[in-house]
């Protein structure tokens, strides 16, 4: 190790708890009545204990640094920073990556109140069971006052993951979503409601020095630049990023949406729903279809097999969102006309409608590494999913 700490400036990233959140709405008396207080309470302090602990290593080891909580931390935090420590759980070490777009600093997490050998095992409430399982936590409370100045001199395990790019293309824009590190989520926003889109293949049509394509549908070079640009065998070209793409091997699909992951979340939502293990630093996808409707197609076996995949480093996936709006705007549309004769209720049924009309122009959703960051989808919006965002250096685990 050098003599001098191996970080210039930290940012630490500190989460709020459940106690502090629901503290806030007792006071306005909007908190749930069955919350146990107590066992809020205590992993509470335990978290408190912990970031307190780190404070006092990074003064003693005369670290510059600085702390923002979890929710209001924003890209100006980032100015000359070189070493991001996230305290909390998996939740805060997700949020904090999502803000390390560049894949430039290295993200440290610590479990700040992890859950033990036993609480895993409990069957008896008589026990909290729901403290952080940190996978994603090199460090947790019970070894950070070793390993922590071991990280702050150069030391520890940093590896790099793998992160999802997803670009959502709409009628007048292209949006960039923030690098996932865990996974995807693209589904109805209702779990009821099924979730229709068509999934494909993209692969880059080549492009001569003018900018122009020079391949015909039949394979064969234009014989001029007066002949029409050629149509794909999808019967478009999507574009993304100003590149013309054509979409191959396409299927309509009926589900309840599509998992995508990476190495890193293979572990987590995917595994649960049935994917397949992963190491966590592979630069591939996996997706999952979640139940997917097959039950009328005359191909069910191919089809099936296309159910689960991977996606390689060099491979785009494409989706078109093709759900359509929802029902129920219609069914208060004609309760409008029945009540329409009595003043209040018409105004009633047409503020609903105007709720409903409101609501129901999101017709799908991107989840991105979990429920707190999301992207609203509309008919005809076009996704292009792939491994391609800078990767992220994470510290793992080490003796």
């Amino acid at each position: 190790m050098s003599s001098g700490p191996f970080f210039r400036r930290l940012l630490v990233v500190i989460k709020q708890t459940a106690y502090e959140e629901y503290s806030q709405l007792k006071l306005r008396g909007q908190a749930p009545k069955a919350l146990r207080w107590k066992r809020l309470e205590s992993r509470y302090h335990s978290h408190k204990e912990c970031v307190e602990t780190l404070l006092s290593i990074l003064k003693a080891n005369n670290v510059a640094f600085s702390c923002v909580n979890r929710v209001e931390l924003d890209r100006q935090h980032l100015t000359d920073v070189d070493l991001m420590i996230a305290i909390g759980g998996d939740g805060t070490v997700l949020s904090a990556a999502h803000f390390l777009d560049h894949g430039t600093i290295p993200l440290l997490g610590i479990n700040s109140d992890p859950i033990s050998e036993e609480d895993k095992l409990v069957k008896k409430k008589d026990k909290d069971e729901r403290r952080s399982h940190g996978a994603l936590c090199s460090i947790t409370a019970l070894d950070m006052k070793e390993k922590v100045p071991q990280v702050l001199f150069g030391g520890g395990k940093l590896s790099t993951r793998a992160r999802i790019q997803c670009i959502v293309k709409s009628t007048f824009s292209e949006t960039h979503l923030v690098p996932a590190l865990n996974d995807l989520l693209i589904a109805n926003p209702s779990p009821a409601a099924v979730s229709r889109f068509r999934m494909g293949w993209l692969k880059e049509i080549a492009l001569d020095p003018r900018g122009v394509s020079g391949v015909t549908p039949a394979g064969k070079l234009r014989s001029s630049l007066n002949e029409p640009l050629p149509v794909s065998p999808y019967g478009t070209v999507t574009r993304f990023g100003g590149r013309p793409y054509d979409v191959q091997n396409s299927l309509n699909v009926w589900s309840s949406g599509i998992w995508i992951c990476t190495g890193t979340g293979a572990s987590a939502a995917m595994k649960a729903a049935g994917g397949r293990p992963m190491d966590e630093s592979s630069s591939d996808l996996q997706y999952l279809i979640r139940e997917h409707m097959i039950e009328n197609s005359p191909n069910k076996d191919e089809i099936r097999n296309l159910d689960n995949g991977m996606l390689e480093k060099n491979q785009n996936l494409h989706l078109r969102w093709n759900s359509q709006k929802g029902k129920a705007c219609s069914l208060f549309c004609g309760a409008n006309a029945a009540f329409s004769k009595y003043r209040y209720l018409f105004l009633l049924v047409s503020s609903l409608i105007s709720m409903l009309r409101q609501s129901y122009r999101t017709i799908g959703r991107i989840f991105i590494d979990g429920s707190h960051m999301i992207h609203n989808l509309e008919l005809g919006d076009e996704i292009l999913i792939n491994s391609k965002a800078p990767p992220l250096a994470l510290y793992s685990r080490w003796d």
